[in-house]
């Protein structure tokens, strides 16, 4: 496979970003529903998305079982309704996607969503059911920095996207591949389909541009992440989870990423695919830039790191090493399914079974968030 050479964002034009308002919202199990609702107002999600359209959620399925920081919260999930209701954004549903280690079924099951799509009546909706929505060719008007050329046969989008808001759902945590992930990865699922891995080797590339398609099709974007437990270590999956009490929203998908990563502790403008977004005119990724509402988080500083895990080195090699210029080999043949069950039996039957299991029990015993989680169904 030929390398894909990405193009200077200096030849892309993008609009100039304006300062751009981020919320960042303490909170603790007793309040959280009304202080995901405050986040939200204070980030300004009335002007964020369009009123009257149907509005997409999309959460963050990282891992089908519930393991802390790595999937959206029951009452991440559940603010957000109460708070897009309240502006009058009454049309919602929920759409979920499958990767190649997590099952949407289970997850949304696990994870305590379907208590909650019952009881405020969301449909849910899978890109990868047909009967649900259809894979469309998509030309997209901005120039894009690798995707036209790792899928050079056209891209394609989910129809039911196209003229709706969309609120993501992300959590704050570490990734392996994009040190931090959040709003902009979060994208990722939704808009391309089972064929993604074929970008993991330009990854912050493709990012960015699905969050140019993503300000194409769409009639407002908005983001709510959950800080309640926060994820350090090799993301996005196998962390070391660390309570943190915080919620953030925003409008701008760089911005909520650039804040969610300096309290983190990396610098944001270090990350490519938060600087390319920023260079690209298609949010603020520079602190310095952003307006925080909410919490002084000036001298904020978590100091986390991602690390390794054995899936990660595989990873590694497949896709940033030499070895990436046989992706066509590894990656679009039948061979596929064999890196394919790898990864499923090193997260679900080693890593869960023998490791982080423990990890969700020791959290649903200890963490004032873990105990809020073993009794949310009861509480919905």
């Amino acid at each position: 496979m030929k390398l894909p050479e990405p193009k200077s964002p200096s030849r892309i034009t993008g609009l100039p970003h304006a300062s751009p308002v981020v919320a960042v919202v303490r909170t603790r199990p007793e309040s959280v529903l009304e202080d995901v609702q405050r986040a939200m107002a204070l980030a300004g999600v009335r002007n964020a998305l369009k009123p009257g359209a149907t509005t997409i959620l999309k959460d963050n399925i990282s891992w089908h079982f519930p393991f802390p920081g790595a999937n959206s919260t029951p009452w991440q999930l559940e603010g957000t309704v109460l708070g897009l209701r309240k502006n009058g954004l009454n049309d919602l549903v929920c759409v979920q996607n499958k990767t190649v280690v997590t099952d949407a079924f289970k997850g949304e099951d696990l994870n305590k969503y379907v208590p909650i799509f019952k009881k405020y009546d969301i449909p849910v909706r899978f890109n990868f059911r047909d009967s649900d929505m259809k894979w469309v060719d998509f030309r997209p008007r901005s120039s894009m920095l690798v995707l036209d050329q790792i899928f050079p046969e056209g891209m394609k989008i989910p129809d039911f996207f196209a003229g709706k808001n969309i609120v993501h759902l992300p959590t704050v945590k570490c990734h392996i591949y994009t040190t931090t992930t959040g709003a902009m990865k979060n994208a990722f699922g939704g808009l391309l389909n089972t064929h993604r891995h074929y970008t993991h080797s330009w990854i912050h590339e493709t990012l960015v541009d699905l969050l140019a398609v993503q300000k194409e099709i769409h009639s407002g974007i908005f983001a709510v992440m959950d800080g309640t437990t926060a994820g350090n270590g090799p993301g996005p999956r196998t962390m070391y989870p660390e309570q943190k009490d915080v919620i953030l929203a925003s409008g701008d998908q760089v911005a909520i990423d650039a804040v969610a990563a300096k309290m983190m502790g990396f610098d944001p403008m270090g990350i490519k695919y938060i600087n390319l977004a920023h260079q690209r005119g298609l949010g603020c990724g520079d602190p310095r830039e952003i307006t925080v509402v909410g919490e002084d988080i000036s001298s904020v500083n978590w100091n986390f790191s991602v690390g390794d895990n054995g899936a990660s080195l595989v990873g590694d090699i497949l896709w940033f090493s030499p070895l990436k210029r046989f992706q066509n080999l590894f990656f679009r043949t039948p061979l596929v399914h064999f890196f394919i069950f790898g990864s499923e039996a090193y997260h679900d039957y080693y890593r869960w079974p023998l490791k982080d299991r423990r990890t969700f029990k020791d959290w649903l015993k200890r963490s004032p968030w873990g105990k809020l989680f073993a009794a949310y169904g009861d509480r919905v």
